[in-house]
């Protein structure tokens, strides 16, 4: 699916760019401290829905929506776990990066994004041997995917 078909070139590469050093930020940061900061989330998800507004990927409605959808499926999950075991699973860090990835994917695209994060971190945890105790950023998977499917929507 082409979702970028009225994006000149030269502002595709520049928000590329600029969304490319957001999210490998926050895979430093995630790694590190298990944290995803608002400082970079949140101007993230405004950075979509604007990149969205000027007509450069999905449309403006659809961005909104995913952002809306991306936060709320997350925090329903994480809060789910909470209520159920008593300790985080999914932080709200997460949910705010989803939020993002669907501002600038639109919702049609975060079924896909969330099943590519989980998939490459259920590999990673497998291939690792990781136990079912030892927490896993989840952060970096959801980056890669987001990154993989806004340059694949540029094709």
């Amino acid at each position: 699916m082409n979702t970028l078909p009225l994006l000149p070139t030269s502002a595709f590469w520049v928000v590329t760019v600029i969304l490319a050093g957001v999210l490998a930020r926050l895979v430093v940061i995630d790694l590190r401290t298990r944290r995803l900061p608002d400082k970079y989330t949140l101007p993230l998800v405004l950075l979509g829905l604007a990149v969205n507004a000027y007509g450069l990927g999905a449309l403006p409605t659809a961005a909104i929506w995913g952002a809306i959808t991306g936060y709320l499926v997350f925090w329903a999950i994480g809060a789910f776990y909470f209520r159920a075991r008593g300790i985080e699973g999914l932080g709200m860090g997460d949910a705010k990066l989803l939020a993002a990835a669907g501002a600038w994917l639109g919702i049609a695209m975060l079924p896909m994004l969330i099943l590519m994060a989980a998939t490459a971190a259920l590999v990673f945890a497998l291939a690792g041997g990781r136990r079912a105790r030892e927490q896993l950023a989840f952060g970096p998977w959801l980056a890669a995917s987001f990154f993989v499917l806004w340059v694949a929507g540029s094709a």
